[in-house]
């Protein structure tokens, strides 16, 4: 399965466990499909954003960023993101494939 990272935006004023119940129904998702999620990267709370996005019929001008990196199938990024481009609590989100395997993610040693 290839390694998926997962980029997103959340609203800048989410109450923690509001916040805790996005990131776990992300990973549920994933789970339920047969993948595997390798983890979960805050990169800051409230940060400004570069420019001015339109979501849901609001402006946001400042928003939560987090990263989460997955093993999936093709099909189960395409569920995930249209869950995440209908939730009212994410601004923007956007799936970038790593690799296709672990072996090209991490050298291993060549035998001599």
């Amino acid at each position: 399965m290839p390694l998926y990272e997962l980029i997103c935006i959340s609203r800048a004023n989410l109450v923690q466990a509001n916040m805790a119940a996005l990131l776990k129904r992300s990973a549920e998702t994933v789970l339920d499909r047969g993948g595997a999620v390798r983890g979960f990267v805050n990169l800051g709370r409230d940060q400004p954003l570069p420019y001015r996005m339109k979501r849901h019929m609001e402006y946001h001008t400042h928003g939560s960023f987090w990263l989460m990196h997955y093993y999936s199938n093709p099909k189960t990024t395409g569920v995930l993101m249209s869950q995440l481009k209908l939730d009212p609590r994410i601004v923007r989100c956007n799936v970038v494939k790593v690799t296709d395997k672990l072996e090209e993610m991490v050298a291993l040693p060549e035998k001599t």
